[in-house]
């Protein structure tokens, strides 16, 4: 497959929501940087983005609490902000991410939105935290903290598994698909907005990376056999969940080295275009959203444009 759209799916995408044209602007396309950051800019006016911020809370949060409702509380509005690319420092969103900061920053360094429950901070809520305060530009020492926090979390195998915590679990031994993506994609964002401290977040995501690569993205490392079949359906949002082509979208975005072990995982994106060379959007994860992004069983542009960015990247080598 040509790593570059061919005409009728490049105009399809853009004739998208901004957020997908902005991304096809700078993926899949020769445009200037000047037109990317004006078709950007548009993801807060108009469209889903646009959408998302009209309906923030007179308090600052989304959907009335910090972690909960699922989807529409204001973690996981702040994290699909951030997936669509809505410009950073966007007064709207710092306010939101900071009332996470405030609320949920807790004494072992990681986010807790639990205390009256759990003693120690969640894994997974402290890497999906830290990944939207660097993306917001909230400067604050308790991101530090945070990352810290969320490095010292990684287990020996190099992935992650908010069931390794007591209180969460307590006996995991082994990392986990959902955890591990998602503190890599916050350490990526970390390394990013602290880059003069990016030596130990890079060094973490490289053992990351490791992890994921010993499974081929999404195979037992011991049968070879597939872990679930849910990774192998492409959902956007994707909440929490792991996914293959999520995990393809993290090592495209970092730039990672080429590595034959994600060959199996690239042949199954590979494979999922219909004839028209578009990809499909999969059935949403259940809970309440504020609006659906694409109708499943339909082309999806969400999943057209990653798939084709992951496979161009992996045909620069």
């Amino acid at each position: 497959m040509s790593p570059m759209p061919p005409g009728p799916v490049r105009d399809w995408l853009l004739a998208g929501d901004p957020s997908i044209r902005w991304q096809t602007l700078r993926d899949l396309s020769h445009a200037t940087p000047a037109a990317i950051r004006r078709e950007r800019a548009r993801v807060a006016r108009e469209g889903w983005g646009a959408g998302l911020l009209a309906v923030q809370d007179p308090d600052g949060q989304w959907g009335g609490g910090l972690y909960t409702p699922k989807w529409v509380s204001t973690t996981y509005t702040l994290v699909l902000l951030r997936s669509l690319g809505l410009a950073p420092a966007h007064p709207q969103t710092v306010r939101g991410a900071t009332l996470l900061l405030d609320r949920g920053f807790w004494r072992d360094g990681g986010i807790n939105f639990f205390t009256r429950s759990h003693p120690y901070s969640e894994t997974c809520v402290s890497g999906m935290v830290l990944g939207v305060l660097c993306w917001a530009g909230v400067d604050d020492s308790r991101v530090d903290s945070l990352a810290a926090h969320l490095i010292a979390q990684q287990m020996k195998d190099g992935g992650w598994n908010c069931r390794a915590t007591p209180g969460y679990g307590g006996n995991a031994t082994h990392g986990s698909f959902h955890t591990t993506i998602t503190a890599l994609e916050a350490l990526l964002e970390y390394a990013r907005f602290r880059p003069g401290r990016a030596r130990e977040s890079r060094a973490a995501q490289a053992r990351g990376r490791e992890f994921l690569l010993a499974h081929r993205l999404f195979r037992s490392h011991r049968t070879g056999r597939i872990v679930k079949s849910e990774m192998l359906r492409f959902v956007f949002p994707p909440r929490w969940h792991y996914d293959v082509l999520r995990g393809l979208d993290y090592f495209q975005d970092a730039a990672a080295p080429h590595d034959p072990r994600l060959a199996d995982a690239i042949a199954v994106v590979e494979q999922r275009p219909r004839d028209d060379g578009r990809w499909i959007a999969y059935q949403g994860y259940p809970g309440k959203t504020f609006f659906d992004l694409e109708p499943a069983g339909q082309p999806s542009r969400c999943n057209t444009l990653r798939a084709l960015r992951v496979l161009k990247w992996w045909q620069s080598q």
